[in-house]
């Protein structure tokens, strides 16, 4: 970890702890029926840009902490000022809270949505196993330098360190997953499709489908966007058995004859991708340009990946968490495994930054992926609805 003499300044933002009796919350109004689905543009396919593992918010008390925000800020603007696309998926690890020295990384999240929202562009987010982990202080601190100052504004809720005016507003609790989705929706200009899942899939916050409609008015449905909490930070790196019940509940009921494709995301690689990484060298029939680490899978999955490859209509699987790799393969001739590609500054490793870009397309019906780095280069195209 980088050290500097910089003057710590936080700003902290009070926000209500939350249980789960009070897991019930009321949403903002941003969260309304008008979108609930997402649409294509006639005469154009539908397009995605995946962020993944942004890792906002790291070493603040640095030169070097906010020098990789502004470079994750611009990997995005690239990216989005290229692609033009419809839609952009917040693929986990937007913060790493772990490293964030204030009660509100709603602060550091608001800024990586920010290039998305400042071109009007839908959006939607789900969790990392960084984003509302608890704050590790650095062993640094504890060394001759000591603790950064810090500057706290006045508060009137107890911090962290009780009672005590000298430390009030200084909490290091960090922020809840149902605070940071809240917090998101009321900063999203009505953009943000994000959403607090059902109460029942607890601790599990961002659970919840989207369907992409026909350009053509008649609100057919030409894809599903599944998207799944898979743990991390303030519980296990797992996807639950009350999670696969949902899924499979709603994707009965969505798509009973599995007429629609469907798209899933979710954070971290189920054991399935260690089955089909690559050993070394990425060749065909798996296609990208990176494999320089191995796969660091869930802990559990709970049948997740059964119940997909049962079902004709999944078409992929994409993920973040693993910055050195970035390959599609197939699994089991039935589905696509694929990595994201790390597009943050923050986080392990420097290979250049990126996004991995979906393109739906209706007539004839496609789905396509490749990766558009920072320097303006494409590479690793695949089409995801046949073998080729």
């Amino acid at each position: 970890m980088k050290t500097s003499s910089s003057l710590l300044i936080f700003t902290v933002l009070s926000l209500p702890l939350i249980s789960a009796e009070e897991w019930e919350l009321s949403i903002p109004s941003t969260a309304t029926a008008a979108r609930s689905s997402l649409r294509v543009r006639e005469g154009s396919p539908f397009k995605i840009a995946i962020f993944a593992d942004l890792h906002f918010g790291e070493d603040t008390w640095t030169d070097w902490g906010p020098r990789q925000d502004a470079n994750s800020v611009n990997v995005m603007s690239t990216v989005l000022d290229a692609e033009t696309p419809d839609f952009v998926v917040y693929l986990g690890d937007v913060v790493t809270a772990n490293n964030i020295a204030v009660h509100n990384a709603s602060l550091f999240w608001d800024k990586a949505i920010s290039p998305t929202r400042d071109r009007n562009i839908p959006w939607t987010s789900l969790f990392g196993n960084h984003d509302d982990a608890s704050f590790v202080w650095p062993l640094d601190w504890f060394s001759s330098s000591g603790v950064p100052p810090i500057l706290c504004p006045s508060v009137s809720n107890s911090s962290f360190f009780g009672d005590d005016d000298d430390y009030d507003g200084c909490g290091f609790r960090g922020t809840t997953r149902v605070e940071l989705i809240q917090e998101e929706l009321k900063a999203s200009s009505a953009l943000s499709y994000s959403a607090i899942g059902p109460k029942e899939l607890w601790p599990s916050v961002t659970n919840y489908v989207i369907p992409v409609v026909s350009s053509d008015g008649s609100k057919r449905v030409v894809a599903l966007l599944y998207f799944l909490d898979s743990g991390g930070g303030s519980y296990p790196e797992v996807i639950s058995n009350a999670q696969v019940e949902w899924f499979k509940t709603k994707s009965n009921t969505l798509n009973p004859d599995l007429s629609i494709p469907e798209l899933i995301f979710w954070h971290i690689p189920s054991k399935a991708y260690k089955k089909v990484a690559p050993r070394l060298w990425i060749t065909r029939p798996c296609v990208g340009s990176i494999n320089k680490e191995r796969v660091a899978a869930q802990e559990a999955e709970n049948g997740m990946m059964r119940v997909l490859e049962n079902r004709s209509s999944v078409k992929a699987v994409f993920v973040g968490h693993n910055h050195g790799l970035d390959w599609c393969c197939p699994y089991k001739d039935k589905l696509w495994l694929c990595f994201a590609r790390h597009t943050g500054y923050g986080g392990y490793g420097n290979w250049p930054r990126g996004s991995r870009i979906l393109e739906i397309s209706e007539v004839p019906f496609r789905i396509k992926s490749w990766i558009r780095m920072e320097d303006g280069t494409v590479h690793s195209e695949v089409n995801l609805t046949c073998d080729d």
